[in-house]
């Protein structure tokens, strides 16, 4: 305990923080960037499944066998793929690009069964009645509906943000400078590793927990308009 606390005027230092706020930086951006591509293809993905023209069955097959792909690959396995599928292809690219597109990849798979088990939530009377009233697709979605299948998700997607902002912790293994990776690197220095990945510990609740503070009023926010 003593060596501990010996080691804490060293270790909470200028630069020593500004390296973990930029790994911190780097964990938020990673998540942002691949939950942030994957809501949106994801969106895409399940709309363009709900479609029933026999020209894009090729498609929507496509597209289902890749969800249900990159859903059962470990986010490890493909971010080694992307680390040396890149190499293979002489790519010259960033190792956070490397990790920030297996991140996109994992993320729409699984954002795009949220967003499609949303849309299934919605009663079929309501798409019929949008299609009875001349509605375009993106009239559907936009007011009938998104409204009544946000609630459903919402939990689900904001439970996924979190999960990932844990798991891209796996980025340090090719080198990408997060908050874990952060952690080896000041233990490697020299610091106790209960000092170091305790401090880790720290700032991953500190970056989760108000965001799922955020997930938890949202809910609230849009289920409130139910009740009136």
């Amino acid at each position: 305990m003593g060596h501990l606390l010996a080691q804490l005027p060293s270790f909470f230092t200028y630069y020593n923080a500004l390296f973990l706020v930029s790994a911190l930086a780097s964990t938020f951006a990673l998540t942002a960037i691949g939950c942030g591509v994957g809501l949106i293809l994801g969106f895409v993905i399940a709309v363009l499944r709900r479609t029933q023209a026999r020209a894009a069955a090729p498609l929507r097959l496509s597209l289902i066998v890749l969800v249900e792909l990159f859903r059962r690959i470990p986010f490890l396995v493909t971010l080694l793929l992307v680390f040396y599928g890149a190499q293979v292809a002489g790519l010259n690219v960033s190792l956070f690009a490397i990790a920030s597109t297996s991140v996109c990849l994992i993320a729409t798979a699984y954002i795009s069964e949220i967003v499609r088990a949303g849309l299934d939530s919605v009663h079929p009377n309501q798409w019929d009645s949008a299609a009875v009233s001349n509605f375009t697709l993106l009239q559907t979605l936009r007011l009938v509906v998104v409204p009544q299948a946000w609630l459903v998700m919402l939990p689900p997607a904001f439970a996924f943000f979190l999960l990932f902002l844990k798991d891209s912790a796996l980025a340090s293994q090719i080198g990408v400078v997060e908050l874990t990776y952060a952690g080896k690197v000041l233990n490697n220095r020299g610091f106790s590793p209960v000092l170091s990945f305790g401090t880790i510990l720290v700032l991953y609740f500190a970056l989760s927990y108000p965001l799922m503070r955020l997930g938890q009023r949202m809910e609230v926010s849009l289920a409130r308009p139910r009740h009136h």
